[in-house]
C-alpha cells in the first residue's frame, strides 16, 4: 500500500504543508492497467493527498470501491454516466440504489456520480437518447436527495436542463465536473451549492472561457481535477498524452499564475472546497489505506 503523503513536493518531510485533491480521476481506467500503482505513487509523491474516483456504470461499483481502499486517501462516487445510459436498464439503477445504501457505513464512499448530461455527442443530443439521459440523471438526483449525498456531475453541452433538473429536488450540491458554461451558468451551479471543476482544459492558452471562469468565479467555489486518463493538460505531447493524477500540481501552479496568487493558497483554498461540498470526504481521508 502507498502511505499517506504528508509532506511537500519541494521537502517531502514538511508536516502541515497544504496538500491537492483529484476530485475526479477515473484510475480504474485500462490505461493504467499496467502500471495503476505507480501512478497514484507519483500522485502522492506530487502533494495529491486524496484522489476521488467516480464509477460510470454498474460493472464498475465494486471496482472503485475496491480500488479507493487500495490507495492513500482514496475515495469514490457510485453512479451512471451519460455516456453509458444507453447500455442500463431500470435493474441498472435498481443495482445503484443497493450499492449506495451498502456503501453509506464506508468512509471512502463519498458521492453519487458520475452522473450529468451529455448533448454534446450528436447521437444521444436529440428524442429518444436524449430522454433516456434525463430519465437517468433525474432518478440519481432523486436517489442523492434521498440519501442527502452530494453529486459529481458529467457538464456538456446541458448547463441549463441539468440546472432545470436541480431545482425540482432542491439542494443537492457536489461538484460540476470539467465545467465551460456562460458566467450566468456558473454562478446558478454555485448558487445551487455547486464547486467548479478546474482541470487540463484550463491549461490552454486558447480555453479563453475557462480561464475566465477560472479567475472570475470566487476561489471558494473552485476545485482541483484531471479527470485522468482523459483531458491531457497542455504540457502532456505525443506520444503520452495520458493524464495522470500527479499532473495535478502543475494544474494548481497554473490557477495560481490566472488568479495572480501563489501555488500554496491555490491548495489551501481548494483543498477546504473541496471537502465543504463532499462532507464525508474528510473521513475518507483519515481512513488513509487498508
Amino acid at each position: 500500500m502507498i502511505p499517506v503523503w504528508s509532506g511537500r513536493a519541494d521537502n517531502p518531510g514538511q508536516e502541515d504543508a497544504p496538500m491537492l485533491i483529484d476530485t475526479h480521476c477515473h484510475l480504474d481506467a485500462p490505461e493504467f492497467d499496467a502500471d495503476r500503482e505507480q501512478v497514484a505513487d507519483h500522485a502522492v509523491q506530487a502533494g495529491v493527498q486524496s484522489i476521488v474516483i467516480p464509477a460510470v456504470e454498474r460493472a464498475n461499483f465494486a471496482v472503485v470501491r475496491d480500488l479507493a481502499g487500495k490507495i492513500a486517501g482514496g475515495a469514490y462516487a457510485l453512479g451512471i454516466h451519460p455516456l453509458y445510459v444507453q447500455r442500463a436498464d431500470d435493474a441498472d439503477l435498481d443495482a445503484l440504489r443497493v450499492a449506495i445504501r451498502e456503501s453509506l457505513g464506508d468512509p471512502r464512499f463519498v458521492a453519487i456520480g458520475e452522473i450529468g448530461l451529455d448533448f454534446f455527442v450528436p447521437e444521444i443530443a436529440t428524442g429518444e437518447p436524449r430522454e433516456r439521459q434525463e430519465r437517468f440523471y433525474a432518478a440519481q438526483l432523486a436517489m442523492a436527495a434521498e440519501f442527502r449525498l452530494p453529486v459529481l456531475l458529467h457538464v456538456r453541452k446541458s448547463q441549463d436542463i441539468l440546472l432545470k433538473h436541480l431545482r425540482r429536488h432542491g439542494p443537492i450540491g457536489g461538484i460540476a465536473h470539467a465545467f465551460n458554461g456562460s458566467a450566468q451558468q456558473a454562478q446558478a451551479f454555485v448558487e445551487h451549492g455547486f464547486a467548479l471543476g478546474m482541470g487540463g482544459a484550463m491549461t490552454y492558452e486558447r480555453a479563453l472561457q475557462i480561464r475566465r471562469h477560472a479567475v472570475d468565479v470566487g476561489l471558494e467555489h473552485l476545485v482541483l481535477e484531471t479527470d485522468a486518463p482523459d483531458i491531457p493538460p497542455a504540457w502532456l505531447h505525443p506520444p503520452e498524452r495520458r493524464n495522470r493524477p500527479g499532473e495535478l500540481a502543475r494544474i494548481a501552479q497554473v490557477l495560481a499564475q490566472l488568479r495572480g496568487i501563489t501555488p500554496e493558497q491555490v491548495a489551501h483554498a481548494t483543498t477546504a472546497n473541496a471537502m465543504r461540498v463532499l462532507p464525508r470526504l474528510p473521513a475518507a481521508i483519515l481512513a488513509g489505506a487498508d
